[in-house]
């Protein structure tokens, strides 16, 4: 049904939803647009009208191959309630979209996609504007010119939503597996979280999952803070490198948006022909830690949508705060206390996903195979303590009359037993 937006532009129909709000294609004075309205509940919000209004120049001002343009913001609407952004029409569909199909890219189409979306995050980054919800989601693909390019969309809209309004305070908002260890921890995103969001883009283009992804968002974000990712077996190791040093805990470690960009160009000659991965899916960490509340546990695995349990990466709203209601619209934007420290330092340390080769069976995860060993330590010592104690009966009881002090009050050996209980 057409809906007119703003004195200059006409709603058609709904190309998506986002956890914003929906994006309609549109017609202006100029053509075909795409307009993106913002949720009634947000736009609603009196301190948010004022922001995007305060905002305007930023959002109206970027301009870059690989950023989508925003051509006006429009606030009130016919009826006063409208929060909506004109942006030019990207012909293609979204990353994710096109990685679902795909399931995995060639290295070449990811590192080109990546690169082009860091030189966009650079101007971004020189102009003082973090993007903050760097995803598949947010990226589109043209296919206008027969190829793929990738523009990133909705800079600016994420720091606007986000900030704290009616004096919230604690809270983080973001997708959980493309947060950096330092929002999950709750310090302020600077420039480097989009780096950190971008390289775990590539991370999944190539893989065909993202390195801390999987089970409930709470452990999702626990990996982020605690663990490193799997390395990826196939690519060149300069590209490796590249990645592990964006995914780095601290964010002075990480490349700057313009030092992404060059590097991963100049590394296209050297992944041009590469075939996609072929690495099986990921054995996926366990859902519980040790030392967990077996309740909270369980109150927990209750919140996981369908199909999460399974280990496959989940993108569903799930409540982070027991007994809050998930959002059905907010599709891959959860928002969440901060963990505090004691969450953060449950779990092991180590690599989150093991990556498993093409057709190798599935085995249990690294937390799982050392739990193994020690209870099969501890069944074997126990086997051993018993039948020591029963031998000591016999020769007490039933043994010739000799005198069980003789041999220390044990059975013969027992003390040169090993942790494994074997003699």
């Amino acid at each position: 049904m057409a809906r007119n937006i703003g004195s200059h532009y006409t709603t058609h129909r709904v190309l998506g939803r986002g956890s914003a709000g929906t994006v309609w294609l549109g017609e202006g004075p100029e053509g075909p647009v795409a307009i993106k309205v913002l949720r009634e509940d947000l736009a609603a919000d009196p301190e948010l009208a004022e922001r995007f209004a305060h905002e305007r120049h930023a959002l109206l001002g970027l301009e870059h191959p690989h950023i989508v343009g925003v051509r006006e913001l429009i606030i009130g609407g016919p009826d006063g309630s409208d929060i909506a952004l004109v942006m030019d029409l990207v012909r293609g569909p979204d990353l994710r979209t096109h990685l679902d199909r795909e399931r995995r890219l060639a290295p070449h189409e990811a590192v080109a996609i990546t690169a082009g979306v860091a030189s966009g995050l650079a101007v971004a980054h020189a102009a003082g504007i973090v993007h903050r919800d760097v995803k598949p989601e947010n990226i589109l693909l043209d296919t206008a010119a027969g190829g793929h390019t990738a523009l990133l969309t909705d800079f600016g809209v994420a720091k606007l939503i986000d900030e704290p309004r009616h004096g919230g305070k604690g809270g983080v908002v973001g997708t959980p597996d493309y947060m950096a260890p330092e929002i999950v921890e709750g310090l302020p995103p600077r420039a480097a979280v989009d780096i950190y969001a971008l390289v775990t883009v590539l991370y999944e283009l190539l893989a065909g999952f993202t390195p801390f992804g999987g089970g409930h968002p709470g452990a999702v974000l626990r990996r982020q803070v605690t663990e490193k990712a799997a390395e990826l077996p196939g690519i060149p190791r300069e590209l490796w490198e590249i990645i592990q040093q964006c995914l780095a805990k601290a964010p002075a470690s990480r490349l700057r948006a313009v030092e992404l960009a060059s590097r991963l160009r100049e590394l296209l000659p050297a992944v041009e022909g590469l075939p996609p991965l072929d690495i099986g899916d990921p054995v996926p960490a366990t859902t519980g830690d040790a030392g967990a509340d077996p309740a909270a546990a369980d109150a927990d695995r209750a919140a996981v949508p369908a199909g999460a349990a399974s280990g496959t990466a989940t993108r569903a709203a799930v409540p982070l705060v027991r007994g809050a209601a998930p959002d059905s619209e907010r599709a891959t934007h959860t928002r969440m206390r901060v963990p505090d420290a004691e969450e953060l330092a449950g779990g092991a340390h180590g690599t989150a996903r093991t990556i498993r080769p093409a057709g190798q069976p599935r085995a249990g995860s690294a937390r799982h195979g050392a739990a193994a060993r020690r209870k099969r330590r501890l069944a074997v010592t126990a086997a051993g303590l018993l039948a020591a104690g029963a031998l000591g009966g016999w020769l007490l009881f039933g043994g010739g009359g000799e005198d069980p002090a003789d041999d220390g009050g044990g059975g013969p050996g027992v003390e040169e037993m090993d942790e494994s209980g074997a003699p």
